[in-house]
């Protein structure tokens, strides 16, 4: 049995190059000096063309199969969208209506989100955390939303950002030590 946890990076973002994917990259970096990981990408703008023609999950594009299957056995999920009219992008729900809906239960979810002010930061509690819950999954208490300003061509420059996303690794990190004690 691994020791190492399993962690699914979910980047709702249309385009590439991406902030939103940006944002969940320094997220990660950080996380990985901290846990011992096995990280899986699902980058929905790689997968646009899949999901688009995938409308139920027993008639998923096998390019879908393995992403599918990573969320619905991660220990760990950071999911993170840009901002769209004030929600999440389509894609990003539907990728998760093809998630088996019992799957989540009790893994813990970090919520991220990109917009272009601070207008938008909600989305994080209005949109993100319900979506969550109807998985039973545990959305973490600090979400992380990063506006425009916060990046420097494509690159996470916002000191006060990298302060937020410290401050979001620590209900994770203390998920995991709790449980590796009860393991234990």
């Amino acid at each position: 049995m691994s020791n190492r946890i399993k962690l699914v990076v979910v980047s709702g973002s249309l385009r590439n190059p991406s902030r939103t994917h940006v944002l969940l990259g320094a997220v990660v970096e950080r996380l990985q000096q901290r846990l011992a990981l096995d990280i899986h990408w699902v980058r929905i703008a790689d997968l646009a063309s899949s999901l688009a023609g995938s409308l139920e999950r027993d008639s998923v594009s096998p390019e879908l199969l393995p992403h599918l299957t990573a969320i619905e056995n991660a220990d760990l999920i950071i999911a993170g969208s840009p901002v769209y009219r004030a929600s999440y992008t389509g894609l990003f729900k539907h990728f998760f209506d093809l998630v088996d809906y019992q799957s989540l239960k009790g893994v813990p979810v970090l919520l991220a989100a990109t917009g272009g002010g601070e207008r938008h930061a909600l989305v994080i509690d209005h949109q993100l955390r319900p979506l969550f819950a109807f998985f039973q999954a545990h959305t973490l208490p600090y979400g992380l939303y990063a506006t425009v300003e916060a990046f420097t061509d494509h690159h996470l420059t916002d000191p006060v950002q990298l302060e937020r996303i410290e401050r979001a690794l620590q209900p994770v990190l203390a998920f995991f030590h709790t449980f590796a004690a009860g393991a234990a």
